[in-house]
């Protein structure tokens, strides 16, 4: 994010920032500063949650279509295994009465 700076051009821009500024002044200005990067922070981080919450409620919606898709599948399945299951007991039950 930034770039190497130095001791030298760390103390120089410290050095400006005083004759310019004050030294009554550098700590409200450090004191603003600091607050102004942590509201930038924290409107970064809900615009971010937000973007990740319309996401995940988008992938959720475009799941339940196949989940329902699926289920009703499932359900259809049951019955054609119960019918095919029914057919076997009767052609049994029809095979024993016509050997007795």
């Amino acid at each position: 994010m930034l770039p190497n700076i130095g001791f030298t051009e760390l103390f120089l821009i410290l050095a400006i920032a005083l004759i310019f500024v004050g030294p009554k002044k550098i700590p409200e200005l450090a004191k603003g500063l600091g607050k102004g990067i942590r509201e930038f922070q924290k409107a970064k981080n809900e615009i971010k949650d937000g973007i990740n919450d319309s996401l995940l409620t988008e992938n959720q919606s475009q799941t339940e279509v196949p989940q329902q898709e699926l289920k009703q599948d499932l359900k259809q399945e049951a019955l054609a295994k119960e019918e095919i299951k029914k057919t076997e007991e009767k052609k049994q039950k029809a095979s024993s009465q016509t050997l007795s």
